[in-house]
């Protein structure tokens, strides 16, 4: 029954000719910014006219919320065990945004239930035609769980700053999971950056390596520079696009948008989105 349900939705989203682009967020380590990164550019998809849902997969570490001063009040876990229905654990944020906090004991998948992981396909099944992107926000580093989300979405992308530590841990980062899959899409932007010249320089930097030594191609969106607005905007619990529409980092984060939703190569098509399909290889593979 739940096969032919699933093939049912995917065949009326086939007809629309949508399914929503899965992005992951990640970064190489912590405390690059990566959370502020995804609440900002969430929003500025929205205001693009997107509608854009947000799922907070920094197990433990989860700040999503906090930084558009809204509070949860359930998560995905929920969802998946059955107590809350799909739409009783999404919280809205804004016209078009919306958020999904992860919950504990999410890092476990290969150790869920069989009916679990049936509610996961169902629930991603229907917000792909509800949303326009979803935007996975990962923990720093990389899991064997965190991993197998990653390497399942339509995109990447990649936070970093311009420090070197900063630049080798991305790099390896994007090696782990190249080596993984070869043709993964890869995006990259440059956080906290104090001279233009050195935000160009990083990016440049990681395509050139990642060219070089992976035969593989990444896409530069762009920079943002260090800018006192951002901790005034976490502190105001507003992103700072909405609270600073004129500074600085509002304009290059809106180019950075511009950037993403132009290299939109045809990834609204359920043909091209192969993100249910290799969710499912991955529990099948956890199970043997």
């Amino acid at each position: 029954m739940h096969d032919q349900a699933e093939a049912l939705r995917l065949k009326m989203l086939k007809a629309q000719g949508k399914a929503a682009r899965s992005v992951a967020i990640i970064s190489g380590k912590g405390g690059v910014g990566k959370s502020n990164f995804t609440a900002n550019f969430s929003y500025s998809l929205a205001q693009k006219g997107k509608k854009v849902l947000i799922i907070d997969m920094d197990i433990g570490m989860g700040n999503i919320h906090i930084l558009f001063g809204a509070t949860p009040n359930h998560s995905l876990k929920d969802y998946l065990t059955g107590s809350k229905g799909l739409y009783d654990v999404i919280t809205p944020l804004e016209d078009g945004l919306a958020f999904i906090a992860g919950g504990s004991g999410l890092e476990t998948v290969m150790e869920w239930s069989e009916s679990m992981f049936d509610r996961l396909i169902d629930a991603f099944s229907i917000l792909q035609s509800d949303y326009d992107v979803i935007l996975f926000d990962m923990g720093a580093g990389a899991t064997k769980s965190s991993l197998d989300l990653i390497l399942a979405v339509d995109e990447i992308i990649l936070i970093s700053t311009p420090e070197p530590t900063s630049i080798t841990d991305a790099y390896s980062m994007m090696k782990f999971i190249c080596l993984q899959e070869a043709d993964k899409t890869f995006h990259i932007v440059s956080n906290r950056v104090l001279r233009e010249e050195d935000g160009r320089d990083s990016v440049a930097r990681l395509q050139l390596a990642m060219r070089k030594f992976l035969s593989a191609e990444t896409n530069i969106l762009g920079f943002l520079p260090d800018d006192m607005n951002v901790r005034n905007a976490v502190v105001a619990q507003t992103p700072f696009v909405k609270l600073y529409p004129n500074a600085q980092i509002t304009k290059r984060m809106k180019a950075i948008t511009e950037s993403f939703l132009l290299g939109n190569q045809s990834s609204n098509s359920i043909e091209s989105s192969g993100f249910l399909g290799k969710l499912k290889n991955i529990f099948r593979k956890g199970r043997v």
